[in-house]
């Protein structure tokens, strides 16, 4: 999985507003401030309003405010709203349906348990927590490895999570 340039776009963007939850920003500024072409800074506006994320405002004074409690929104969240749900293999959820190989494929496993580590990495910090608190969640859990009968049940109950 590839977090793409309008993640990371949107991501500045918000910053600005996290910081002053209460405050509006237009859409101008926060590209300028945020080093974002304004067409593409547009396009993210209208995806984070879709998700709900932020509210736009019309007028002399319009641009965005938070609709969201900053304390309260993943990164997981702000990833999924902007460039669709966080995927390391489509497995378990493919445009055509389940891979159709899920049933005996060796690496299914391995590509469910990435792919719920890394989801819950993600949910695991608040936009808050990494803007105004300025901390990030780190790893330091480990490994164990299990026998593949084992692993298939895991991985076919993270395809479902």
């Amino acid at each position: 999985m590839e977090i793409s340039r309008k993640t990371d776009y949107a991501l500045r963007m918000l910053a600005s507003l996290v910081l002053d939850p209460d405050g509006v920003v237009s859409v101008r500024t926060a590209a300028r401030e945020s080093g974002v072409p304004y067409s593409f800074a547009r396009s993210i506006q209208h995806d984070l309003a879709l998700a709900g994320i932020v509210e736009n405002t019309r007028g002399a004074t319009g641009g965005m405010r938070l609709s969201v409690d900053p304390r309260e929104v993943t990164l997981l969240e702000v990833v999924e709203a902007v460039q669709g749900p966080v995927l390391v293999a489509s497995c378990g959820a493919g445009e055509d349906g389940p891979c159709p190989r899920q049933g005996s494929c060796r690496y299914t496993a391995v590509w469910c348990n990435a792919e719920r580590l890394l989801r819950s990495f993600f949910s695991s910090v608040t936009l808050h927590q990494l803007v105004a608190d300025r901390v990030s969640p780190v790893f330091e859990g480990g490994f164990r490895l299990v026998p593949e009968a084992e692993a298939r049940m895991a991985a076919h109950v993270a395809a479902e999570a």
